[in-house]
């Protein structure tokens, strides 16, 4: 996993929960970098799991609406950092359906080694979209965020279902209702 994720993790802690919150969850976990993360370094998925499951008991905020809320962070990175990437949509619903095939090019430019999850377009209209969701992160409440934030991004809205396929969320059905 790319070292954004976890330097920009780390600064959300710090925003909502305070530097010792950081250091605490950090300490509680059996980490291989001891904490320490680059932007541009690669560190392994099960640091972030330890991180989050520390945050989340410390917390007694679900896994679930941690990444939500790191989502919701994460998407001013973006907007701050890649302005001209964002630019490129005048909708929501475009924005998302071209995460396969335009967004995640874009990503994989900048970071080529980045594991991304795949996102497959099953239905799409002008005001609704259908998307599969595959990654054996089973973070896709943090692409839930990210969807909630696109959609006030364009100052729109919208209702989006989530359904497991598999249990372990590592396969997830998307459906979008633009408002």
């Amino acid at each position: 996993m790319k070292g954004i994720i976890f330097t920009e993790f780390l600064d959300l802690v710090e925003d909502k929960f305070g530097l010792e919150m950081v250091d605490k969850i950090i300490e509680q976990s059996e980490l291989e970098s001891e904490g320490v993360y680059t932007s541009i370094g690669t560190y392994r998925f099960s640091e972030m799991l330890q991180l989050l499951q520390h945050l989340s008991e410390s917390t007694d905020i679900s896994i679930d609406d941690l990444l939500l809320t790191y989502a919701e962070h994460f998407f001013s990175v973006i907007e701050s950092s890649y302005p001209g990437l964002l630019a490129t949509y005048k909708d929501p619903i475009e924005m998302i359906a071209s995460i396969e095939n335009h967004i995640h090019v874009e990503v994989r430019k900048i970071y080529p080694d980045a594991e991304l999850p795949t996102f497959i377009v099953e239905e799409k209209t002008e005001n609704s979209l259908v998307l599969i969701y595959k990654s054996s992160r089973a973070m896709h409440h943090f692409g839930l965020g990210l969807m909630n934030k696109t959609f006030e991004h364009f100052n729109s809205s919208a209702e989006i279902i989530l359904e497991k396929i598999k249990e372990d969320g590592t396969e997830v059905k998307f459906s979008i209702q633009k408002n």
